[in-house]
């Protein structure tokens, strides 16, 4: 039986072994019993060292480890069990205690949830503040943002010159006095100059014939009558405006042409032979005379004076000069059949349109004979005359870009006619489409040929695509800005709604082909370079948003010129000085703004937003806020008040200042609220009482505390301080430790030097038990003189004290500072994290740290202050006590 269970054991641990060893994980033990029993010896031998060790250094595992298994591992707000319903006591308890519970839990849930809406909010904010920083450092707009074919244009911030110097260059200088002087004839209400002409004047000394053509092109083009309208896209939707806009860029392109058959036949004269009459037949004839020096094979309907009919028709045409080319027809009519009829209908209509019956008989005439005609001059001129067949670019005769957009300008329509055939009919919203969104810049190498991109685009009155395009290029951002500066002034600027819009952006309701430009965004972005080192010119053009409102229905100048002030720093120049006698020295923006005061309180709010305290209180005094500087103030003198004055510190400096406002309020009588004011002037006070403490002058800062009733000083005071310090602002309540401590000094201070006089010195008599007793009941300014080394109050020296007048803080302190000193409690050590170390006088005289074996013979020694000093209650006891209760008050 025996053999069998263990036999049966045998097999069990085999069969343990086997699932261990399949089991990896598992250490696999190496040792046999023996070898385990001595490892467990070896443990326990440790223990009771370490067991040994710790006894002698104190600690009672033991005892340590009783402590640790009594404590209850309940949490400390786990929802009480219910007790028996008979037990109305804890019932009532238990049901008190749940409620307490679960006021706390629902509360701690509330604030988790509050501060992770808070979070998310902050969050969203500062992500929405880097995403317009990105939008505003991408010049792009759509697809063809960034042109990556192009080269590398040089970053803003890489244009930002050295501080002092102009980051502006030639360019934008010369731009930039035209805007200048725009601008004081707008503010001193004079005739308003044309912007166009000033900044035409401007290119014309730069010596690019490029920025000569396009001013001249924006001059032609901005010269037209606005229909009047609600705004601007009613005016710019306007059928009469858009035939404006076509026939002056019609006007351009011939006028152009013209110039440069002259200056080819000027250039040319030997071959071209010109002579005769002076006039558009005799200049295009000679110009033929280089163009076509011999007729090319398939013209048709003969020649007039050598050359073909239908060539002399079109470049008279071309040229702008429909009499000649009706000179031309005339001259060959017989071979021209009906078309001079038609021809005259055409030049006596002031639109240039054939009546519809006339336009259906030529048009059909042109599908039956001459679709396919050889002549490629007469195909372009029946299609510029009867406006049909729009998808024949004719391109050989319109072999430029000029050409071609000359002859398609010529064939738009407005009218509505539902005869028409679509290939017969082109509106001016498919021709943008087309040379825009079709086209767009690879069609025109627009990297190579930039100018004449932005002629395309601007003569089919695409303006804000065309000032959108040119601002990408960097050497070209200037042209740009000036070119939508004179649009914005005249009128005919779409400018985007809202200000985080892109650059270009198209908006819903608009028609398809309405770009809109983010004007604000525009001036900004160009500004950038040069507002650090050239203030006074972004001022100039930030006039320009004195209209402009942001989606919080802001006024964007304010807006930018505060951003100005702040980034920099030149607030008097640009927002005035205030002059010692508190009079105002107008700024650069006085010029600008009627109402100063307006722009320099958005200033100061926004120094005052980002943390620039000093500044802010600056600009408020020069906005008259009183109220706002005094409360700044507060908040800056109230962390340094406690501190030891150094030169150059902060308190020196804040000091300072407070001093000269202080006296400026004084002279002119300036009041603000009465709490802000009080305050401020208490700050004032304590600050001069921490000096006259830090400098030893103890009996001068107790005189001090004593008249500000800040702290009580007798037992009968008690209460009425501590109702009255409830009522202080928390700038003042903040430096309760500080000043009870220096206070706690000062009496330590005081009662040393009474006990030592008291003690007695050789060549010092010591003064009796009558004698002190006679001085318990008399005031403290009867009490002058009480020893040599005793407290002696000059009271006969008040006048010249600080105290006496309106603000103890008025008279600066003009002692050097002692070193520390064993009679203080405590020292302002420049130590870490603010922390203070606190070191006390013990009995055996030396200065080490508070320790508790110190504190009760200090207590004693506070003690028994009572029997040297002329107060009617023992100062220690006393003190410690209204500590605790400013303490509590304050906390309540």
């Amino acid at each position: 039986m025996d053999m069998e269970g263990f036999g049966e054991l045998l097999q069990q641990a085999e069969q343990l072994a086997a699932e261990t060893e399949a089991v990896s994980e598992l250490p696999h033990v190496e040792r046999n019993l023996q070898e385990i029993q001595q490892a467990g010896e070896r443990l326990r031998s440790r223990t009771l060292t370490l067991s040994y060790t710790c006894s002698s250094v104190g600690l009672d595992i033991f005892h340590i480890s009783q402590r640790l298994e009594s404590l209850s591992a309940t949490t400390t707000f786990e929802p009480l069990e219910p007790v028996k319903d008979t037990d109305i006591q804890g019932f009532l308890k238990n049901e008190r205690d749940n409620a307490l519970l679960s006021a706390i839990e629902e509360s701690r849930r509330r604030t988790f949830l509050l501060a992770e809406e808070y979070h998310r909010e902050s969050m969203l904010v500062q992500w929405e503040q880097v995403k317009q920083r990105v939008l505003h450092t991408l010049l792009g707009a759509g697809e063809d943002a960034l042109d990556f074919t192009q080269d590398l244009e040089p970053s803003l911030v890489s244009d930002v010159g050295t501080p002092g110097r102009s980051a502006m260059d030639s360019v934008e200088v010369a731009y930039g006095r035209q805007i200048y002087v725009f601008n004081e004839k707008l503010v001193s209400r004079q005739v308003q100059p044309s912007l166009g002409d000033l900044c035409a004047s401007a290119a014309q000394g730069l010596d690019d014939k490029n920025v000569l053509d396009m001013w001249q092109m924006v001059k032609q083009m901005t010269d037209v009558l606005l229909v009047p309208a609600r705004d601007t896209l009613k005016s710019r939707l306007s059928a009469d405006t858009q035939m404006a806009f076509v026939r002056r860029a019609l006007q351009f392109l011939e006028n152009s042409y013209k110039n440069y058959t002259m200056v080819t036949v000027c250039g040319n004269l030997q071959q071209a032979l010109l002579g005769g009459v002076p006039g558009t037949f005799q200049l295009v004839h000679s110009f033929l005379n280089i163009k076509l020096p011999t007729p090319p094979p398939g013209m048709q309907d003969g020649e007039v004076e050598g050359h073909p009919v239908w060539a002399l028709i079109y470049y008279c045409m071309r040229c702008g000069d429909l009499a000649a080319a009706m000179q031309v027809v005339c001259r060959a009519q017989h071979q021209l059949g009906e078309f001079k009829h038609w021809f005259q209908e055409y030049m006596n209509s002031p639109d240039h349109r054939l009546a519809p019956a006339t336009e259906n008989k030529l048009r059909l005439h042109y599908r039956r004979a001459l679709r396919n005609s050889a002549d490629p001059y007469k195909r372009a001129v029946y299609c510029l005359i009867g406006k049909c067949d729009i998808t024949d670019n004719h391109g050989e005769v319109a072999d430029k870009t000029e050409d071609y957009l000359w002859l398609k300008l010529n064939q738009v329509c407005f009218e509505e006619d539902g005869s028409s055939s679509p290939q017969d009919r082109l509106t001016l919203p498919q021709l943008q489409k087309q040379l825009l969104e079709d086209y767009g810049e690879s069609h025109f190498s627009a990297s190579q040929q930039p100018f004449l991109y932005f002629q395309v685009l601007f003569l089919t009155a695409q303006f804000e695509a065309a000032v959108a395009f040119l601002f990408r290029i960097e050497r070209l951002r200037s042209h740009a800005v000036h070119v939508a500066l004179v649009l914005y002034e005249l009128g005919l600027l779409l400018k985007s709604s809202g200000q985080s819009a892109q650059l270009l952006s198209q908006e819903p309701g608009d028609p398809p082909m309405m770009r809109r430009l983010n004007f604000t965004r525009l001036l900004m972005l160009y500004t950038r370079k040069f507002e650090s080192t050239d203030t006074r010119e972004a001022l100039q053009y930030f006039y320009f948003l004195r209209n402009e409102k942001d989606s919080q229905g802001e006024n964007m100048f304010m807006r930018c010129v505060s951003e100005l002030v702040i980034e920099s720093r030149e607030f008097d120049m640009l927002l005035g000085r205030l002059e010692k006698d508190g009079s105002r020295k107008p700024g650069v923006i006085d010029k600008f703004a009627g109402d100063t005061r307006a722009i320099i309180s958005k200033v100061a709010s926004e120094a005052e937003n980002k943390g620039l305290f000093e500044e802010a209180v600056k600009l408020y005094e020069l906005a008259k806020n009183p109220d706002k500087v005094l409360e700044l103030m507060n908040r800056l003198l109230s962390p340094v008040i406690a501190q030891v004055s150094a030169p150059q510190s902060n308190k020196e400096r804040l000091k300072n200042m407070a001093l000269a406002i202080a006296e400026r309020y004084r002279t002119q009588a300036v009041t603000a609220e009465k709490a802000v004011d009080s305050t401020f002037y208490l700050l004032l006070d304590l600050m001069t009482f921490f000096d006259e403490y830090h400098a030893g002058r103890i009996d001068r800062a107790y005189d001090i505390m004593e008249r500000l009733k800040l702290v009580p000083l007798s037992q009968d005071s008690v209460e009425e301080r501590v109702a009255a310090f409830r009522n202080f602002s928390d700038e003042v309540r903040h430096n309760l430790s500080e000043v009870l401590l220096a206070t706690m000094n000062i009496l330590f201070t005081q009662y040393k030097r009474l006990k030592g006089a008291a003690a007695g010195t050789p060549g010092r008599p010591q003064r009796s038990v009558e004698d002190r007793d006679s001085n318990r009941g008399k005031p403290a300014a009867e009490q002058h003189n009480l020893g040599e080394g005793g407290v002696r109050r000059k009271y006969d020296q008040m006048s010249e004290h600080p105290c006496n007048r309106t603000s103890p803080a008025l008279a600066p302190a003009a002692v050097a500072q002692p070193g520390p000193s064993a009679d203080h409690l405590c020292w302002d050590d420049s130590v870490p994290h603010g922390r203070r170390h606190q070191r006390a006088a013990c009995a055996n005289g030396s200065t080490d740290e508070l320790t508790p074996q110190c504190q009760p013979n200090l207590m004693a020694d506070f003690l028994v202050v009572d029997s040297f000093c002329p107060c009617p209650l023992p100062f220690g006891c006393f003190f410690f006590c209204t500590t605790l209760i400013l303490y509590f008050s304050f906390f309540e």
